[in-house]
């Protein structure tokens, strides 16, 4: 039998990962999570994740780089960073973004890889 239960995540009691994501809503296959940033110094090192992402700009700017293309994100936009590309973002202007991630990011700490 399915799991057929509603889950509802109120971000200010949500969990945060260490690099100041907030997790919300996480079911079987995906998990979203809310990142809200300033512009940041150093620019952070390319990272490889074990699962595909999909997200949002809510508010705010910020230039991703993925293997050696870079584009700039800004409210409005969606991007996608395939599973296991080589990418890093770097934040221009105060962000409010939220991603999607699949499989979950948080499970297995895929997140800390």
């Amino acid at each position: 039998m399915n799991d057929t239960s509603i889950k509802k995540v109120d971000s200010t009691h949500s969990p945060l990962g260490s690099m100041g994501q907030k997790y919300l809503a996480s079911g079987v296959t995906v998990s979203m999570r809310l990142w809200e940033e300033d512009p940041t110094q150093p620019d952070p090192q390319p990272m490889c994740r074990d699962y595909e992402v999909v997200g949002y700009v809510i508010k705010g700017s910020a230039e991703l780089e993925i293997e050696d293309q870079k584009i700039i994100l800004n409210a409005g936009d969606s991007w996608v960073v395939p599973r296991e590309a080589v990418h890093r973002y770097r934040i221009l202007e105060p962000l409010v973004a939220v991603e999607a991630t699949a499989p979950p990011a948080h499970i297995h700490e895929r997140d800390k890889k």
